[in-house]
């Protein structure tokens, strides 16, 4: 069983309530914090719209019903 939790003023704090009976024997172990990606915090994190902005608008001739019924377009389902 993995028990996940982190140090408050130096002691163990489990993320979620845990009721270990008295005397059980745990092992703690340091996870590594994950590094940031380089420049992450220099600059905004991008929409949507704008990570998407090259393939929104490109299909212009879908029926006007797909965005209801794309299932039925795709995969044959019956419509709605």
């Amino acid at each position: 069983m993995t028990i996940r939790g982190h140090i408050r003023n130096g002691v163990v704090v489990f993320d979620e309530p845990l009721a270990l009976p008295e005397g059980t024997e745990v092992v703690v172990q340091e996870v590594p914090a994950k590094a940031a990606p380089p420049d992450a915090g220099d600059r905004p994190r991008k929409t949507l719209a704008e990570r998407f902005k090259n393939v929104i608008g490109v299909i212009d001739d879908l029926p006007s019903d797909f965005s209801e019924n794309h299932d039925h377009y795709i995969h044959g389902t019956p419509k709605k």
